[in-house]
C-alpha cells in the first residue's frame, strides 16, 4: 500500500516541498484542501517525518477507497479515535473546510479540527497547501507548516497567503526558495527531451 501511494506521487507530481517546523509528537494538522492529491500528500510528508499518521474523511471517501483505511484514514465520526491517536503521539490531519475547494480564497471553516486538538490536549498546526502547474510538465506540491495556533482562521488565511504571494512572485522554472524537498517527482518535459533535442542538434547543426 506504501508503495502504492508513493508510485502515485513520484509518477503523477513533479515533487513534493515543504517549509516551516514540523511537530515532534502528537498534532492537529489543519491544512486547506484544493486537491485530490492533499491526502497522498500529507500522508507522505508523515511517512518522510516519522511520524505515525491519522486523517479524517467523509463516509463517502472511504467508501469509494477502503483501503484507505490501512494508511490512517478514519471516518470523519470517529473524532474519539483521532483525540486518542493524538494523545498517542500521532499527526491527525482534519480538513477544516470540509471538503475540496476551488482554488482561491479559504472557504468557512468547521470546528472539529480545533475540538480535536483542545480535547487531546495537542498543538494545532495550520498547513497551507497548493499542488499547482508551474512551469513543468507535472504539478508541484508546496507545503507551508505554520506555529502552532489557537485562533485557526487568522493563522490559515495567513500562511495560506504567504504561499500565494511566493508562487505568485516566483521563477516557475525553479522551485520555491527557500523550500526543502521532500520527494522527488516526476521529470518535466525539459529535462526528459534536453538528451534528443541535443542530439539532433549535433546531427543537424542548426544553432
Amino acid at each position: 500500500m506504501k508503495h502504492s501511494i508513493r508510485r502515485s506521487l513520484r509518477t503523477g507530481l513533479g515533487g513534493v516541498w515543504l517549509r516551516g517546523t514540523l511537530p515532534t509528537g502528537g498534532a492537529v494538522l489543519a491544512p486547506n484542501h484544493n486537491s485530490w492529491w492533499d491526502g497522498y500528500v500529507l500522508r507522505e510528508l508523515a511517512w518522510w517525518a516519522g511520524a505515525d499518521f491519522r486523517v479524517l474523511m467523509t463516509a463517502r471517501q472511504l467508501g469509494r477507497f477502503p483501503f484507505l483505511r490501512r494508511m490512517g484514514a478514519l471516518e470523519a465520526g470517529r473524532v474519539r479515535e483521532a483525540v486518542r491517536g493524538a494523545q498517542d503521539g500521532a499527526w491527525v490531519a482534519v480538513f477544516p473546510e470540509g471538503a475540496v475547494q476551488s482554488s482561491g480564497s479559504l472557504g468557512a471553516l468547521h470546528p472539529g479540527a480545533a475540538w480535536i486538538a483542545r480535547t487531546a490536549g495537542v498543538p494545532l498546526i495550520p498547513v497551507a497547501l497548493r499542488v499547482v502547474m508551474r512551469g513543468g510538465q507535472w504539478p508541484e506540491a508546496y507545503l507551508r507548516v505554520g506555529a502552532a495556533t489557537t485562533s485557526l482562521p487568522e493563522a490559515l488565511a495567513h500562511e495560506l497567503g504567504v504561499l500565494d504571494a511566493e508562487l505568485a512572485a516566483s521563477n516557475p522554472e525553479q522551485p520555491l526558495a527557500g523550500y526543502l524537498r521532500v520527494m522527488r517527482g516526476r521529470a518535466t518535459g525539459t529535462e526528459t527531451v534536453d538528451w534528443p533535442a541535443r542530439l539532433l542538434t549535433r546531427i543537424t547543426g542548426d544553432r
